[in-house]
């Protein structure tokens, strides 16, 4: 198997030269050494490729979904962690796409600020929330009432 290797004739808007995340790079749940690249407090429990999909395609960003898994992932066989993303960080004289992101790390910043408003997030959370909330509180007021 022949793989190509890199050449400065390649340009920023091909394909190969698009930048990888995988969800592994911003899972909470994940330590550095299987694959977490930034700060805990700052990554997202258990991100899929689509809400990264979802979360790039609305930054403007060129986006592509390879079936891929991350080297480092013991899970093989969950589909949970399947998914290679590749988006285009630079254009072709080697600015930015969208300034607002002039690095890697930046974007996946970005990543794991916004994933959590995703519709997707905020549903199952707000409605989890209010059952848990009117249960718990149910039971709060008894508990008192019998200790006094």
């Amino acid at each position: 198997m022949a793989v190509s290797s890199w050449s400065p004739d390649k340009k920023h808007s091909d394909k190969e030269r698009w930048v990888c995340v995988y969800p592994a790079y911003i899972n909470s749940k994940k330590t550095v050494f299987e694959g977490r690249r930034l700060p805990k407090t700052k990554c997202v429990e258990n991100p899929t490729y689509q809400e990264i999909r979802d979360v790039l395609d609305s930054a403007g960003f060129k986006v592509g979904v390879e079936n891929k898994l991350y080297p480092r992932e013991t899970n093989k066989d969950e589909l949970i962690y399947k998914g290679r993303i590749r988006f285009q960080l630079k254009k072709d004289d080697g600015s930015p796409v969208n300034l607002k992101f002039p690095t890697r790390k930046s974007v996946l910043v970005y990543l794991c600020e916004m994933i959590p408003k995703l519709k997707s997030r905020t549903q199952k959370q707000s409605g989890g929330d209010q059952s848990h909330s009117v249960q718990g509180g149910g039971k709060k007021g008894k508990g008192k009432k019998g200790k006094r």
